[in-house]
């Protein structure tokens, strides 16, 4: 098979999905504005209907929708790496399939959940799937909600896989990141997703960070990668890390799309509700958002 090669590098955004005020509806135009708002900021790319994106709250028409819009809205310019989860292998390639067709640059997968699979059984879940497109996998390692820990020298086996050449990593396990981007970088191309270890994962060698918070500052983020790894200098990415670290420690706290979501709320570029199950945020989680967000200069006191 041909495989599309997607070249993935760099601060790639986990973004919210854009609801209209009721929270009922997709809103195509929060999503076109949202992307312009990301290029402008210098990201090289997004990940829409991952866990920023309430992917389990979508129906299935909405679901596509967003990846659609998504590709549209970006139109080239910047990697659209569409979320693929599902309870079920065929459900996962259908949907899998379904960004192929309307144009995804790559496809970040995470494994059925409530009932952790085997190792054996992932590996035959990831191979089914890749089997099933033209693009490339990366493998969401999110044991925190799938049940699934791995260890280092598995992370590197999933990349045997034809097709599986990435992972998110969004474990927490700083030990098993350090071993893949000291020891096994030949066999699997990591990406940080824990947003309080971007910078471990940056200064180690991570390809990039599948960041939230990129979604609510991206010319921030965008410039701890360049300071990092274009220019080197790790006195300067202390300095900017700092207010950043603090922003990621507040949202890693709280709920994650809630906070995405009140974080947008509060710079004056509001993406919607998040959708029931999850709660707004507490007034107190609001200020502790608000104040990360000064300390960032990016909030008026």
């Amino acid at each position: 098979m041909t495989r599309k090669n997607a070249n993935l590098t760099g601060v790639l955004a986990a973004i919210p999905t854009p609801f209209t005020e009721d929270g009922a509806s997709i809103d195509p135009a929060g999503i076109a504005a949202q992307i312009e708002r990301l290029v402008a900021g210098g990201v090289q790319g997004v990940v829409p209907t991952g866990t920023s994106g309430e992917f389990t709250s979508l129906t299935p028409e909405e679901y596509r929708e967003v990846i659609r819009l998504n590709v549209e809205a970006a139109a080239g310019r910047i990697s659209v790496v569409a979320g693929i989860g599902h309870t079920s292998t065929a459900g996962a390639v259908e949907l899998a399939r379904y960004a192929e067709e309307v144009g995804a640059d790559a496809v970040m997968v995470v494994p059925p959940f409530y009932d952790p699979l085997s190792f054996e059984a992932l590996k035959a879940f990831l191979t089914t799937v890749a089997g099933a497109i033209g693009l490339q996998i990366m493998y969401y390692n999110v044991p925190g909600a799938t049940g699934i820990a791995l260890d280092a020298e598995q992370l590197a086996e999933l990349g045997d896989i034809d097709g599986v050449d990435y992972f998110k990593d969004t474990s927490g396990d700083a030990v098993s990141l350090t071993d893949v981007l000291t020891n096994r970088t030949e066999r699997i191309t990591a990406f940080n997703g824990w947003d309080t270890l971007t910078f471990l994962g940056i200064a180690l060698g991570a390809r990039g960070s599948v960041w939230g918070v990129a979604s609510v500052v991206p010319a921030q983020a965008a410039e701890l990668f360049r300071v990092l790894t274009v220019e080197k200098d790790l006195e300067r990415g202390r300095e900017l890390w700092g207010p950043l670290w603090n922003l990621s420690d507040v949202l890693e706290s709280v709920n994650y799309p809630a906070g995405l979501k009140t974080a947008l709320e509060l710079l004056g570029t509001p993406v919607g509700p998040v959708r029931a199950p999850i709660l707004p945020l507490a007034e107190h989680d609001r200020a502790r958002i608000a104040e990360a967000l000064q300390r960032l200069g990016v909030l008026a006191a």
